[in-house]
Formats: structure tokens, sequence, C-alpha cells
């Protein structure tokens, strides 16, 4: 094997970065579970405090590495993730709505014609990826095709933009960047509320060619608080600040308050006696400095004098002073300057009882929006400024956004990226008020109760025309310009989906994809060495490096590991050992040959090198389709297969060849063999007619498929309701209840619209789902449906309704997770579902006519796939119509693309030796060379499926009630799929070739 030093390097140092990234998992663990502990009293966990715990060494060093220190964060920012159904949180989908941002650039004109338009497109782009602009304009002409755009948007607003004479073009190009610039505005404020709310690791990404926000947001516990967070109009203010010597007395009054105010609490502490442990001492000490006032005074008289000199500098070696926490700050120009890791400290001293009633009504402190790095190179200090800003007795800001009319990114007058704003007339006038009695001073610009940005005034500012330079990069001032301008269009927000899983269901699928893994993986490692004796010690070195890699490869890359990323290992685990089968048959079949053993290692793996390529191709293709085209747990299972699909092939390919050479570099004196007594003639020199039995395998697969479309069109099948639409809750209880009695009463309760119940893994465990108040989307109707299922399901069960699953007794019920789609958002699901498989099939197919060079290779494939694909459907069919419900729904489409790739993998398998067999015997007639590539590949082909049905099977009894449908799918899929490969695929190619056969 050449360049085997290149592959042990790169072993080591992929496994050394596996290890680096994992070593962060196992801290983040640790300190979790520290956290628990000590927010847990009498097995009862607080988790508000366990919050509190590690949001107080959110920036302090908590690893150490080879003398390298990680802060909370950096170990949070870098760990392995769990997805939301293995931690639980909230999952939502929100959708600005064009129709009202077009509005608003008309300045909600009453035109007939542009509000039945406007509806038009509306209707038109449900369940599709056109655009709504386009088909906004297309309604439009068709219903006034004498009238221009520009008769209905020439307004005040638009004045310089758009007047009478503009051509429709050129308003509909505007449109569009007012649009995306509406969405992206609203990306933005969306992405700084979810950094600000709390929660660790959120993820928020805007769906490219959609007016679609996603966010998940693991671990969050007020599901009611998120979604008015997010769906909530923003809050644009202009704020006069005060100087830092005008409120020097002020910040000296309020830190003499909080000293003394900690005082007397420590004092309480000590008459009751309850003395403060010493670490307790040493944090109040750290909080509020010196219990000498003299001490505090000359700390504040040293901070008047350098504030007398103006100094400027940013000296980190002040931070580190001990000093009251009001003082312990670095002087900069204009503001109170502290290093981001005591903002928790500040808070908790700004929010005393007696600070707060020494703070005069004419003072509101903000925050900065963000940190700003130390100057000194050697410190890896970040710090955040802290505003006082000017309020008054109404406590209303001098000026907010709703004046602003445009706001955009350009340069100053040394080409530094700045932001021009224009405001309405009168928005002018107050802003030409509050730039005449602030010149010289700053104001401060707030977004949401933040400060983004608090230029310096230079003079009168008389036409609302303006221009805000600072310390911008050019994309933060691109940002702040979208903020700025998001008060001048509205760009409601709607919650299109939203999931909701509690910990304790989470807990329970973290347990169950734990023991899926390991299961199978055991299966598997007694399988491979009770088959292949030493050789399969050497496969399961390779699924070991396999499964390691995965983890840690997804740690490198920030990506959450998600229940369906667990199927997908669980799945790798026997694919990858596909590989390994191939070689080690081909090994064992030059032995049988005659050949010597390092002869046969050889010519094993070079033969079986392209079967590998191919078949690892075609899957990785499946993977990719999914990870482009799926969404939510479909995206989190591709990229895990993606992931698991390259390393199998390097752990299996490359890492094992260089094991089995160093174990056979003796040759035939090698203590190494490929087969046990139980295996050794297993399969071998079969000579099965495969072919000849063609048409009794279609007319079975025509009579089941029959059975099953009859069955879908009678029965139908069960769909999620991620395909409907509608609401879904996951009740949990004490004891077991009747489904079908409880689907009974409420469907009184529901209105009479659509209710299904159903048990979900357990009998104390039902699903019930619900179309009742699908077109409604608001959170009025979230919560009446909510409601509705309360009442209903305490007045059948006479059981109390808890919020808190972990909290749930005997006597209660507690709604353990829940989920919405609107119907929108669903037919937009159902036709990328449909879109992936379809696409699948063409790129499949034109891959095998590129590796086979024949149509009839790439059409037997294809009509192979499509019959998979029936199959599976119909299975579920007939198992709904004798009463086995599995839900139809987006983790089912990513079970019948891996199908569609496993059976795939198979079928290239056969092609690959059947190609082979042909390039030896130029002219043969057809039948032969087919029969005795099945023959020759069938050991190959019945021990990668047992295979990769065990860690299945494995996965349908242990993986939960969220992946039954997923794994009965792939069940029945891998053995259809050895069946097709077999009796539909290699037939088809016969029959399509009928001069030679």
């Amino acid at each position: 094997m050449k360049n085997k030093g290149g592959v042990i390097l790169l072993t080591v140092v992929v496994s050394l970065l596996c290890v680096y990234y994992l070593s962060f998992t196992f801290v983040a663990q640790r300190i979790n579970e520290e956290a628990t502990a000590a927010a847990t009293v009498d097995n009862t966990t607080d988790y508000a405090k366990k919050q509190q715990y590690l949001d107080s060494i959110w920036k302090e060093p908590v690893y150490n590495l080879f003398g390298i220190e990680f802060t909370y964060q950096e170990i949070k920012e870098t760990e392995l993730n769990l997805g939301l159904d293995l931690r639980g949180g909230m999952h939502v989908t929100l959708e600005v709505s064009p129709v009202e941002i077009v509005k608003g650039i008309s300045g909600d004109s009453k035109d007939a014609d542009f509000l039945k338009a406007l509806d038009m497109a509306k209707e038109n782009i449900k369940g599709t990826q056109l655009d709504f602009v386009s088909e906004f304009y297309a309604s439009f002409k068709e219903l006034a095709p004498d009238k221009t755009l520009a008769s209905v948007f020439a307004t005040a607003a638009n004045r310089g933009r758009i007047n009478l004479s503009t051509p429709d073009e050129e308003v509909v190009s505007l449109i569009n960047e007012e649009v995306n610039g509406a969405i992206e505005r609203s990306f933005n404020i969306l992405r700084t509320r979810i950094d600000r709310f709390g929660t660790s690791q959120p993820n928020i990404q805007r769906l490219q060619g959609t007016g679609r926000i996603q966010i998940e947001l693991p671990g969050v516990d007020n599901p009611t608080r998120v979604r008015k967070l997010l769906q909530g109009v923003a809050k644009l203010e202009f704020w006069e600040v005060h100087e830092i010597n005008e409120i020097f007395p002020t910040l000296q009054a309020m830190n003499d308050v909080a000293v003394k105010d900690q005082q007397a609490q420590l004092s309480e502490l000590v008459v009751e006696g309850e003395e403060a442990a010493p670490a307790q001492t040493e944090n109040i000490d750290d909080l509020l400095g010196s219990d000498d006032t003299e001490a505090d005074t000359a700390s504040g008289d040293d901070l008047a004098s350098q504030l007398e000199s103006d100094s400027t500098a940013i000296d980190s070696a002040a931070m580190a002073s001990e000093v009251s926490p009001l003082f312990s700050l670095l002087q900069a120009q204009y503001g109170l300057i502290y290093n981001l890791r005591d903002t928790a400290k500040i808070n908790r001293v700004l929010k005393d009882e007696a600070v707060q009633r020494s703070i005069p009504s004419t003072i509101k402190f903000l925050w900065a929006v963000k940190p700003i790095r130390s100057q000194d190179a050697l410190s890896q200090d970040e710090f955040i400024e802290l505003y006082a800003v000017k309020t008054n007795r109404g406590g209303k800001a001098p000026l907010t956004g709703e004046v602003i009319i445009d706001a955009r990114q350009e340069l100053d007058q040394r080409s530094a990226p700045s932001i021009g704003m224009n405001m309405n007339a009168t928005g002018a006038k107050k802003w030409k008020r509050l730039t005449a009695d602030n010149i010289n001073r700053r104001i401060a610009i707030v977004l949401d109760g933040y400060v983004y940005s608090a230029p310096n005034v230079q003079g009168e500012i008389p036409n609302g025309s303006s221009q805000i330079t600072g310390n911008f990069t050019l994309e933060e001032a691109k940002d702040l310009a979208n903020i700025l301008k998001a008060g001048s269009l509205p760009a409601p927000t709607t919650i299109v989906e939203d999931v909701v899983i509690g910990p304790t269901l989470g807990k329970v699928a973290q347990g169950q994809g734990v023991m899926s893994i390991v299961a199978g993986l055991g299966i598997v490692i007694l399988f491979m060495i009770a088959y292949y004796s030493k050789g399969g010690l050497v496969a399961n070195l390779a699924l070991f490096f396999n499964v390691f890699f995965i983890l840690g490869i997804l740690a490198q890359l920030s990506a959450a590991l998600t229940l369906p990323g667990i199927a997908g290992i669980v799945l790798t685990i026997g694919m990858s050992i596909d590989a390994n089968v191939l070689i080690f048959e081909r090994i064992k079949e030059e032995l049988r040959n005659g050949a010597g053993v390092k002869q046969a290692v050889s010519s094993g793996y070079q033969k079986a090198y392209s079967s590998i390529v191919d078949a690892n191709v075609t899957t990785l293709l499946v993977g990719l389709i999914l990870y482009f085209l799926g969404q939510g747990p479909v995206k989190g299972f591709a990229i895990t297969l993606i992931i698991g699909i390259i390393c199998s092939f390097f752990s299996a390919v490359f890492i094992t060849r260089v094991v089995v050479e160093w174990m056979t570099k003796k040759g035939d004196q090698s203590k190494i063999s490929f087969s046990t007594p139980l295996s050794k003639n297993f399969l071998t020199n079969m000579n099965f007619d495969f072919i000849s039995k063609r048409k009794m395998a279609y007319i079975f697969s025509a009579v089941f498929i029959g059975i099953g479309m009859i069955a879908m069109v009678t029965k139908g099948l069960t769909y999620g309701v991620d395909f409907t639409g509608g609401r879904s809750y996951v009740v949990s209880f004490e004891k077991p209840v009747v489904s079908s009695d409880l689907k009974v009463a409420l469907s009184s309760t529901f209105d009479n619209q659509g209710v299904e119940v159903k048990t979900f893994g357990a009998d104390n465990i039902l699903k019930i789902t619900t179309s009742y108040l699908i077109n409604d989307e608001s959170d009025e109707a979230d919560a009446n449906v909510k409601k509705a299922l309360i009442s209903g399901v305490a007045d059948f069960t006479k059981l109390t309704y808890v919020q808190d699953d972990t909290k749930a007794g005997e006597g209660d019920f507690t709604i353990a997770s829940s989920s919405k789609v609107g119907a929108t958002i669903a037919d937009d699901i159902k036709n990328a579902s449909f879109e992936s498989v379809v696409f699948a099939l063409i790129v499949i197919f034109l891959y095998i006519l590129v590796r086979f060079r024949k149509w009839q290779f790439g059409l037997g494939a294809i009509i192979a796939l499509f019959h998979d694909t029936l199959f599976v459907l119909s299975a579920f069919a007939i198992a709904n119509l004798i009463g086995i419900s599995f839900e139809v729904d987006q983790v089912f489409i990513a079970a019948m693309l891996t199908i569609i790739g496993y059976s795939i993998n198979d079928t290239v398998v056969v092609f690959d030796r059947v190609r082979e067999n042909l390039g030896l015997k130029q002219g043969s007639d057809l039948k032969p060379v087919f029969n005795e590539a099945l023959n020759s590949t069938i050991s190959r082909t019945m021990i990668t499926s047992i295979t990769t049905l065990i860690v299945v099977l494995i996965l349908f009894i242990f993986g939960g009630a969220v992946l039954k449908g997923f794994s009965f799918a792939l069940i029945v899929g891998i053995l259809i799929g050895t069946y097709s490969s077999i009796f539909i695929a290699t037939p088809v190619v016969i029959d399509f070739n009928k001069k030679k056969n």
C-alpha cells in the first residue's frame, strides 16, 4: 500500500483533534452536573437557580488545557451540542409577511386593484416556491393592465425614489429591495433578541429564498415568553446621554448604599446564627470591595481626579484593582466601561432595592449591545460600556424610530464605514431641537433596551438628514443601518411552526438513543468476530474509529446531535460494515482460488475498491440531497449520514488496510484468518438460477403493491402534522389511558373537527393531533387550542394539569411536548419532500449511466428504486389497514431516501461484478453472466443486509416512539432493497437487452 505513512499521520491528527474537541463536551457535562447539584435540594432541582449558577461562571476560566485557559462560554461554544429532541427546548419558524411590507411601502394604499392583487398573490404562492413580488406584479397587471405601479407607490415617503413616471420594472426592483431588506432587518433584530435571551447555544438562520426565519432555543422553559419576545415590535429610541462627571455624585451615593445594604444583610445572617461560608464571604467582598468606607471614598476621589484630567487610556491593570463594583471600571472619555465578566455583579447591585431608591428619576442605566476587546495585545479580556441616559417624568424617549424613513450604510470623510439616515417632517423638527441641545454631547441609539451606538453631536442638524460615525466595521454599519430602518416598514412575523419539547421527554430520548447505539454496536461487533475471526477484529477497529470520528467532527463543526442524527449513526454502524464485507469476501475468494495471503489481501482491496466507491458515492449523493432540500430533523440526519459515509470509507478502506498489511507482513506464515468454521463455506460455490425466477418476483411485487394501493385508497396513510398542518401534543400520565375513549371525549371539545389520539411509545403517553383552528396561526388560537385540550383531558381523566413535567405526580398530567405547523409550511414541506425524492432518483440514474456507460443499467436501478419506494408505502398502508399506524412525515421521507441510498448500494455492487464479468467474457450470453455475478456477490449481500437489519431492529426496539415509523420503514426497505437488487434491478437490465439474452 502506498502512502501508508500519510494514512497513519492523518489518522493520528484527526484522532487528536477529535479528542481535543470532545474534551470540551466532557468538561461541559461535568460543570452541568455541578450546577445541577448546587441547585438541587431534596431531589428537586431549581432550574432558575441552576441557570444563575451557570451564568455566574459564563466568563470565568473553567478548563485549563496545557496552560491554555477556557471560559465556560468558550466551552459551550465548542462542545458537542445536543438537539432539542435530546435536551428539550423550543424550535420556532417565523414568517415575515411580505403582504404587510408591500402595504407599508405603498403608504397603506386603499387602491382596490392593489389590495386584490395582494390577496391573489398570497393565495397563488401557497405551497409553492414562487416569489411573492413577482406574483403580486403579475396579478396587478392582470387586474389593471392599464395602471402603473407608480400610481400606487408614488407617495410622500417614497419621494426621490418613485414618481408618477417611474417604470414598473424600477418599482418592482425597489419593492424587492425593500422586502428583502425588511426580512433581513427582522432577522437582525431577532438575532439580537435571541443573543440577549440568556439561553446557551441558540441557533437562528434565515431560510434562503423565503421570508422565513428558523430559531432553535435549547433548554428554554417559558415558551410563552419566547413567543412574545420573537413577535414583539422592535422598539427603537434616541436618548440623551449623561456625562460621567454629571452622575459621579449619584454613583458615589449608590455605592455607599450598596455597601451598607450588603453589610446589613450579612449582619442579619450572623444574628440568625447562619454564618456565611468563606467562599460566600469572598464572593461578597469581591462584589462590594472593601468594607472600609474611607477606602471607597479614596477610590472615588482618585476616579474624580482622573476624570478631571480627561484620561482616555484603557489600562487593563486598573480593572484588577480591588474597589467597589460601581468604580471597578476603566475610564473612557465618555462613560463607564466594565469587564464583561463583571456585568452580572453590576446588574445585581443596580437591581438592589436600596440602590434603586438612591437613583434619581432622571437617570436610567443601559448596557451597550456588544463588548469591545482590550487594547492590551496580551489580554483576552472584553469590556462593555454602561450608559446613563437622561429620562423625564413620563419615562419616554425624546425621539423614537417611527420617524425614520430611510437608513443606509455609507462612507464618511475618512472613507470609514458610517450610517446615513433620513427622517420625516415631524422627526426632522424633533431631531433639530435634540441635536441643538446636545452639541458636543452624545445621543444614544437604543433598540430593545440596548445601546447600539452613541455618536457625539458635532452641530445642529436642521433637515432630519444626518450621518452617524463611529468605530464601525462595514458589516456593523450595514447592520445598524438595517436596525435604524426597522421602524420605517411594518414587518410583522407569524409563527408558522412551533415545537416545544419538555426536558423529561428529552432525557428519555437521550437514554433511548444511547441504548440504540450501544446495543447496535455490541451485536455487530460480536457478529463480525463470529463470522470473520481476526478479520472481524480489524473491521470492529474501523467501526470504533468511524463512530469516534463522527462524534469528534460533529463537535468540531458545532453541529447538533439529534435523535434522527443518532439514527444516522446507528445506520452508519450497519452500513460501514459493508466495505469491510466487500473486501473480506474478495480476499476469501482470492484465497480459495489459490493466491497467497499477501497477494489475496492486495487483490481483495483492489477489486473491491470500485464497488466501495460506487456504493458510498450513491449514498453520499442521497445524503447531500437530504441536506440541501430537507428541513429540521431531516437536515440533522443528513449531516450525520454524510459525515458517517466519509468516515466509514476512510476507516474501512485505509485504516483497515494498514492494520491488515501489518498483520500479514509474514505472508503465508501470518496468523490471520477471515473466516471461522461456521462461515468458511457459507454461501460459496452457489449456482442458483436467479434470472429464471424474475417473472415470479414481478408477480409477487405487483400483487403486494396492488394491495397497498387499494389500502391507500380505502384507509389511506397516517400523515404527520408537518404534512397536514395543525397542532400536536404529547401528553403524559402516571397511569395508562385508553386512547380511543379519549378521542371520543375530545371530539366535542374541538368542535368535532379532526382529532387523532394514539399511544406514543407507552400506554401512559398519548400523542394528540388536531386540525382545530388549523387556519388560524395567531397566538390567541394557540392558547385557545391548548386550553381546550387541557380542559378536555382534565374532564375525561379527572386529573390536574401541571405545566412543569418534572413535577407531575400521580394525580396529574402534563404536556411533554407540542408542535404547530401552519398549513402553508405544511404544503412547502410536502412539496420539498416530493422534490427531494424525484431529484434523488434523477441524480442516481445519471450517476449509474456515467459509471456503467449503458442506459439499461440506469433504467434497471431506477425501476428497482421506484419499486422499493412503492413497496414501503404499500407496507405502511397495509399496516394502517390492520390497525398498526405509523406516521408519514419528514423523518419518513429521510427513511425513504436512505432506503434509496441503501438499495442502490446493493444494486451497484451486483452491477460492478456484472461489468467485471462482461469484460472477462466478451460476447457471452447475458443470463449466465448475470447469474454468476449474483451468485458470487450473494454472500456479501446477505451479510451486509443482516448486519444492517440487526442495528435497525435495535433502533426499532429501543429508539422510542419518535423513530418507530422511521425504523419500520428501514426494516421493510432493507429487506425489499436486498430483494430488488437481485430480482428486479438485474433482471430488468436483461429484459431491456433482448438481443443478447
